[in-house]
């Protein structure tokens, strides 16, 4: 199985929308990370995830929800 995530700054609220096929060796990635855009907004907390059965299908919905561009958007998807 392969997963889309939504990860949440304890930091500043901020959000990062990532697929992998093991979303807690992800988060741990994310919260170690010592450079790049995790890095500096670090604690992460998972808020969001959908599952799928191919990495092409995780790919196609990851680059829709990065191109809502709408926090608005991502709070109303995590409430749902």
């Amino acid at each position: 199985m392969y997963y889309i995530y939504i990860i949440q700054s304890l930091k500043d609220g901020s959000f990062y929308i990532g697929q992998s096929k093991d979303i807690e060796r992800r988060l741990e990635k994310h919260n170690k990370a010592n450079s790049g855009y995790t890095a500096t907004k670090k604690p992460w907390k998972l808020v969001y995830s959908e599952e799928f059965n191919s990495r092409t299908e995780a790919i196609k919905r990851e680059k829709f929800l990065k191109a809502q561009k709408s926090k608005e958007f991502i709070e109303r998807l995590i409430s749902e």
